[in-house]
């Protein structure tokens, strides 16, 4: 099939590779310059493993190429997506603009098509709130008499594992209308849930619905995986307190069918391009409909309070008073990691900023390491903190080392090299990577989330 990929950010390029790789046609679309010439370059903008390897495969033989052009392709397009940006507005509300704009333009070029052509799929991508569909579709029957059909389909990606969630998806939401609709997102899909099937019998499901609904599954898929993630933080902090082990409890309760193992690792908070965002444009859809989710209001305050978990406990440990300006005058401390998680180069809403502010501005001095954020950081906050490009060598001469992204490589890390390097064989562990009774039985002050520190 003909596809045409409006919008080349995180959720766009790995559709407009996902779909290549399954054999359809694909133009890429976006209105930065800079960008486009990267991408026919085979640059990615984004981090997202495979990602750089599929640009170039697909561009290479033809199946995906990259424009400025909207009306290139809309002629003999199947299906539009549309995979814009839909910032957070000051309300908290998804800000639709970028969706409006690129559905009026579409809706000015459709003169393009044949008169007797099949209606173009217009498929919203983007996550936008409940409603949206209908918004697209009036912007762009304002602008065109020509058939056409717009279609919710939200995406359920993860960032570091976006590549293997797009080809082999454990399930695809379809918002529409029409049979037609879903025959040609099903054509574009098929190959996607054939190897998801055969992967796993349980993946490749297929859930037609209206519009509507479909919208309302992206937001409470992420609202539910976020109260998870609030709530475990909370046990977490409860667990110090009587002396329990999260990692035990989290096993204890994963086991329960009910329930399950997922999204119950505490750590510092969730960040990233999706949740913080999601969550607060539910709330305002919520609002605007006289409803409370009070649940969703104590999740986005729990997460407030836990990105400060680990400069609390530094302070702590220092015998710091919150606030004080030379609380930690004269320290030198190591953070590895920046990123809001591993495998990716997204800091939107990472803890890492704001344990950076919190102790910049107690007087520390920070020396900090990310496989692939450090780009972004040093875009972000300049030369408040020292940028080391080896993550061991950063150690040398710190008063102790935080640990705040999940990288692999981090927990494969020598502990003894790095007590060598270090000043005093102090840890603090936001991603609990390491046994508290390894770290105490090698000499360590360990501090971690949900557990008692060691070595105290």
């Amino acid at each position: 099939m003909q596809v045409m990929v409006i919008g080349s950010g995180y959720v766009g390029l790995v559709a407009a590779v996902g779909f290549a790789e399954s054999g359809h046609s694909v133009i890429g679309v976006d209105v930065d310059v800079a960008k486009i010439k990267k991408l026919r370059q085979g640059i990615s903008p984004i981090y997202e493993p495979g990602l750089d390897e599929l640009l170039k495969k697909h561009q290479e033989s033809g199946a995906l190429k990259f424009t400025l052009d909207m009306q290139e392709g809309i002629a003999v397009a199947h299906a539009a997506f549309i995979c814009v940006g839909t910032p957070q507005s000051e309300d908290g509300s998804a800000d639709l603009q970028f969706v409006i704009a690129v559905a009026k333009e579409l809706g000015r070029h459709m003169h393009l098509r044949a008169k007797d052509a099949k209606p173009l799929i217009v498929v919203d991508k983007s996550t936008v709130p409940v409603g949206t569909a209908a918004k697209v579709t009036a912007a762009m029957a304002a602008e065109t008499d020509q058939a056409f059909e717009v279609v919710s389909n939200p995406e359920f990606l993860r960032e570091g594992c976006a590549i293997d969630d797009f080809l082999l998806p454990d399930r695809v939401v379809i918002g529409c209308r029409t049979d037609y609709a879903e025959a040609i997102m099903k054509g574009l899909y098929q190959a996607h849930l054939d190897a998801a099937r055969k992967r796993n019998p349980e993946g490749g499901k297929w859930f037609r619905m209206d519009p509507p609904s479909a919208e309302m599954t992206k937001y409470t898929a992420n609202a539910m995986l976020a109260l998870r993630i609030s709530f475990m933080n909370e046990i977490a902090a409860l667990c110090e307190k009587v002396g329990a082990d999260v990692d035990f409890v989290k096993v204890g309760i994963g086991s329960d069918h009910r329930i399950g193992k997922y999204f119950l690792n505490p750590g510092p908070g969730f960040g990233g391009s999706c949740f913080p965002k999601d969550l607060q444009a539910l709330l305002k859809i919520a609002r605007e409909n006289g409803q409370s989710l009070r649940s969703l209001e104590a999740t986005v305050e729990v997460n407030r309070h836990q990105k400060q978990v680990l400069a609390r406990k530094v302070r702590e440990h220092y015998g710091c008073v919150t606030g004080a300006t030379a609380g930690l005058a004269g320290k030198r401390f190591v953070l590895w990691g920046l990123a809001f998680k591993a495998h990716t180069d997204d800091i939107r809403e990472a803890m890492a900023l704001e344990l950076i502010e919190n102790l910049v501005g107690q007087g520390a001095e920070l020396i900090v390491h990310d496989f692939e954020a450090m780009p972004n950081v040093k875009a972000r906050i300049g030369d408040k903190v020292r940028y080391a490009e080896d993550f061991m060598a950063a150690c040398e001469g710190a008063d102790a080392l935080l640990i705040a992204t999940e990288w692999p490589q981090y927990q494969q890390a020598d502990l003894k090299a790095v007590a060598e390097r270090l000043k005093a064989k102090v840890m603090f562990d936001g991603r609990n990577l390491f046994r508290p009774e390894t770290m105490k039985a090698e000499g360590w002050i360990y501090h971690s989330i949900g557990r008692l520190p060691v070595g105290l």
